[in-house]
């Protein structure tokens, strides 16, 4: 039993059956040096700050509410915020799906930016009742959420023109990991991973989970912007998708990066990309060893090591 429920019994106590405080607190086998204690810290500072916090992200819980306080140089401890957050009310209500168990393969870990990138689609709807689509795509190393492109269509062209205005500035990916929707099988969005050596994921139709990352990135899109915000029309939904991402990449603090911000994990690389643009660690322009003539080869022998040499080579 918890000391606020017992001290509350003991009052009852006290009321209803006229007990003494001592004989209550014996009843319990609570001491009344407990019971008589009274905090002498004030937490109305605290707590008015907390709900500050709370209603400008109302989707955050304590323990990021946790880490915006420590960056605001307040020094308090994780479980007194968590008091003072159930005390004011704050708490989140989040529906738990019951799933059956399904054993699958993780996805396979990244090392540094630029390696993997994860591309997916959102729909939400204007004020006017108007269907919009959102593009979203974000690294699977630094979590950082490269673009959140707002429009009433997307075709493979749209598509592709965002992810060049990304690759400019910080080059292109090694891999794309994304679902079998249209825009995606598109012999135009296939012929430009193909001719940028980008390798295509797609992950098989009715798995989700084999693009985990950014569907968690998904449900913080719905969860803490969509679903909180009315939009005007197309142009207010960019300018506001921007600034939420911005704030998304900056200042949000990620469970998975050890509650630090995308950026501030990025920042550790310099900005420097890790992808097709980054230096080669090998001297090999065809690693995965395919010819690069269609012309047939034939096997050639230097001090015992065969080498591949085209029949046009071999003729004097």
């Amino acid at each position: 039993m918890e000391l606020v429920v017992q001290k509350a019994t003991i009052e009852q106590l006290e009321g209803e059956f006229a007990f003494s405080e001592r004989r209550a607190c014996g009843l319990l086998l609570l001491a009344v040096g407990t019971y008589r204690y009274q905090p002498r810290r004030n937490d109305e500072p605290l707590r008015e700050r907390l709900v500050q916090l709370a209603r400008e992200r109302p989707r955050f819980g304590y323990r990021r509410l946790h880490v915006l306080l420590g960056r605001e140089g307040t020094a308090v401890n994780h479980k007194r915020v968590h008091r003072l957050y159930r005390e004011c009310g704050l708490m989140i209500r989040r529906k738990k799906r019951k799933h059956c168990v399904r054993e699958g393969q993780p996805l396979a870990s990244r090392s540094a930016p630029n390696q993997e990138w994860a591309l997916d689609f959102i729909h939400d709807s204007l004020e006017s009742g108007r269907k919009v689509r959102l593009l979203v795509v974000s690294d699977a190393y630094t979590r950082e959420a490269l673009a959140l492109e707002a429009d009433t269509s997307f075709a493979g062209r749209r598509v592709t023109r965002v992810l060049e205005q990304i690759a400019a500035e910080r080059g292109l990916p090694q891999a794309i990991r994304c679902d079998n929707g249209p825009e995606l099988t598109s012999r135009y969005f296939l012929s430009w991973c193909v001719a940028r050596q980008v390798d295509m994921l797609h992950i098989p139709p009715g798995r989700p989970t084999q693009n985990g990352r950014l569907e968690s990135l998904n449900g913080r899109v719905r969860d803490e912007f969509l679903n909180v915000s009315l939009f005007v029309n197309l142009f207010d939904l960019r300018r506001r998708a921007e600034a939420w991402r911005s704030d998304y990449n900056e200042v949000r603090p990620h469970s998975s990066l050890a509650y630090q911000t995308p950026a501030a994990f990025a920042a550790k690389y310099g900005g420097a990309g890790r992808g097709k643009d980054a230096p080669l660690e090998r001297g090999l322009e065809n690693p995965a060893g395919f010819p690069l003539s269609h012309r047939p080869t034939t096997t050639a022998f230097t001090l015992g090591a065969p080498v591949k040499t085209s029949a046009s080579s071999t003729v004097a």
